[in-house]
């Protein structure tokens, strides 16, 4: 039974699970969908109420009945790589690809209905707050009036992007900026606006679920750092201990959300607070693993080697 990992061609977290299923035995199969059709051969066969599906990449052969689970790690868009991409190609080869991988009886890391769903930034505070975590007071907007009385309510809130980087250019970072309630909000109404109350803090803390198993790690907060994953802090991540609380919300988040894996953000205040900021479904682990020493990539190479789940061709639905 062989695992497969969709995911593009330079990706080091994929390559250190690669690694642990070659360790465990495991057989395993990375494939890009921008890869197909040129690089990739894919047939499936639905005939006499009998399914059969196959993949070949370079020389290797995988059939749909010996799947035993996905895990959609960073793929990029199928087709991209053709020698004559188009929209009418990539819409043809998502039908080709994924219909085939969602007639196989798999288990998914994770399911990319639940996935797309997991990415909408209001959909996650929503489920944050049903779950029990401490959320910040947020608002979506396109009216500049109601930004300003947000943050004349809050007074420093920072402003987020809740989609991430552009299209096209998914290696830029995009900062989030601290304002006041004297700034220019008329921007607003140019686009959805996320505005939240700053959480001053004294750590980012970045917890990755796998299955049921939880990853902490912590890092000290430069003075009046906004943003993590800017400025040097000269501090490094270190392993730090899950509180009960947040564990029995971690577990409840990603049921209802219906994730085999997650990657959560917290802001840590001088309380000792966990504030939530974002879940991403698809978050990197890799840095962690190598700050902490912590199993990340042990853990899920182990949950894509368990026997596959009993026949079903619909990802679990949630409230």
């Amino acid at each position: 039974m062989t695992a497969l990992i969709l995911t593009s061609e330079e990706d080091v977290t994929a390559d250190m699970v690669v690694a642990k299923l070659h360790e465990m035995g495991t057989p395993v199969m990375r494939l890009d969908p921008a890869d197909v059709p040129d690089h990739v051969v894919l047939s499936a066969h639905y005939a006499h109420g009998d399914f059969d599906g196959h993949l070949s990449v370079n020389g290797q052969v995988l059939s749909m009945g010996g799947l035993r689970a996905v895990w959609m790690r960073r793929p990029d868009v199928p087709a991209a790589h053709a020698a004559h991409p188009s929209p009418w190609l990539t819409a043809e080869t998502r039908q080709a690809l994924f219909g085939m991988l969602f007639s196989a009886t798999s288990r998914w890391m994770n399911h990319p209905r639940n996935a797309d769903r997991a990415r909408l930034k209001p959909w996650q505070l929503r489920i944050a707050h049903l779950s029990g975590f401490a959320v910040p007071p947020t608002v979506f907007t396109t009216a500049p009036r109601l930004a300003q009385q947000f943050a004349e309510e809050h007074g420093d809130v920072v402003v987020k992007s809740a989609s991430g980087p552009p299209p096209g250019d998914s290696a830029l970072t995009l900062p989030t900026p601290l304002i006041g309630p004297d700034a220019d909000f008329s921007a607003v109404a140019a686009g959805p606006a996320l505005l939240q109350r700053y959480i001053p803090k004294r750590a980012d803390i970045r917890l990755a679920c796998v299955g049921t198993r939880l990853f902490g790690a912590r890092k000290t907060a430069g003075p009046g750092q906004v943003d993590g994953r800017y400025g040097d802090t000269e501090h490094t991540w270190e392993v730090v201990s899950v509180p009960e609380r947040i564990s029995k919300s971690v577990h409840e988040y990603v049921a209802l959300a219906g994730l085999a894996y997650a990657a959560f953000d917290f802001a840590e205040n001088e309380e000792g607070i966990w504030w939530f900021l974002e879940c991403n479904q698809g978050g990197q682990f890799g840095f962690v693993e190598l700050a902490t020493g912590q199993p990340i990539a042990e853990a899920v190479a182990l949950w894509l080697s368990q026997p596959k789940a009993a026949h079903h061709l619909c990802p679990r639905t949630h409230r």
